[in-house]
């Protein structure tokens, strides 16, 4: 069962519980140091070298900016912990 948020600890708890980091898709930036479309970057589970880890605070002034809410899954049908997640427009969630 999926949940939506925009609670910004919620969403870093989450995050770090299945070690990963804030990123973002380093070819959608409109300037060299903007920030692009987000993405969350699990490294242990094989690096996409086209997201580039950014802050925390970048993360979430991206995410205020573009009125955004964080889609995840707590866990899999299995009961293994869940690292799906997207981002949505936070219109779709009401």
């Amino acid at each position: 069962m999926a949940n939506t948020t925009t609670n910004h600890d919620a969403i870093q708890n989450w995050v770090h519980e299945r070690g990963g980091v804030p990123a973002t898709v380093e070819a959608t930036a409109e300037s060299e140091d903007g920030i692009g479309v987000l993405r969350i970057d699990f490294p242990h589970g094989g690096r996409n070298d086209n997201l580039s880890t950014i802050s925390w605070e970048n993360f979430f002034e991206k995410f205020e900016e573009s009125k955004l809410a964080f889609l995840h899954e707590e866990k899999t049908s299995g009961g293994e912990l869940s690292r799906f997640c997207k981002f949505i427009d936070r219109d779709q969630d009401q």
